[in-house]
């Protein structure tokens, strides 16, 4: 199940590339950017045995996306974004705050968008607002001996922990600046609700609610 979202991501790609190709092409846009993903974390307490008060953060990551967009007409449209893996560092929170890194983590949230663009299309500057689906894939979790020392004291055997995978509504609003009729510049803020649950080989569980914030700027065409 690990690399099942990469071979859906690629085949969601492979698709909206053939769909494009055998529709009329001036309706199609692509991208190319960074994207940076603060997660916003809310924390609920280890489950016992813990610590009372033990919580967790998750830190932010930045990595290359790259997005399809089929336009409906001058104003609505829908975005395809995808990208390469994101690698977060995973900290003590709460009453281990100051222990440091207690492990890694992956994610690969590929997202799905209705957009609403405002202004004329020959306009130089286009705000757009969109609302979508994200799918956050979670894989290789990595433990820390830290997380190992707060979790299994004394014992040899290192701790791991996995973190469900899940789906978040997001939001989303754009600065569009046209270079000319078919280059662009693109600056989004999105903002997902998504909530998970981390779960230790040691038996203890921590929920979860991320909310992270992405910041993106691309270059894009339009055919």
């Amino acid at each position: 199940m690990k690399y099942m979202l990469k071979i859906a991501t690629i085949a969601i790609a492979m698709s909206a590339a053939t769909s494009a190709a055998a529709l009329d092409l001036q309706n199609w846009s692509v991208k190319l950017g960074v994207n940076k993903i603060t997660p916003k974390v809310q924390s609920s307490d280890m489950t016992a045995p813990s610590l009372p008060g033990t919580k967790v953060d998750v830190g932010s990551n930045t990595q290359p996306i790259f997005a399809f967009a089929y336009a409906y007409d001058s104003n609505l449209s829908a975005e395809l974004v995808l990208g390469t893996p994101y690698k977060h560092d995973v900290y003590g929170a709460g009453s281990i705050d100051g222990v440091g890194k207690t492990g890694t983590v992956k994610s690969m949230p590929p997202t799905i968008f209705g957009q609403y663009h405002f202004l004329e299309e020959q306009a130089r500057l286009r705000p757009y607002v969109g609302l979508g689906l994200t799918y956050a894939y979670f894989y290789d979790e990595t433990g820390s001996a830290a997380l190992t020392a707060l979790t299994n004291t004394g014992s040899p055997t290192a701790t791991t922990f996995s973190v469900d995978s899940a789906w978040g509504l997001s939001t989303q609003a754009g600065l569009i600046y046209n270079l000319d009729e078919k280059w662009f510049s693109d600056l989004v803020v999105v903002k997902t609700f998504l909530k998970t649950t981390a779960h230790f080989s040691t038996g203890q569980t921590v929920d979860m609610r991320l909310d992270p914030l992405a910041v993106s700027l691309s270059l894009g065409y339009r055919f």
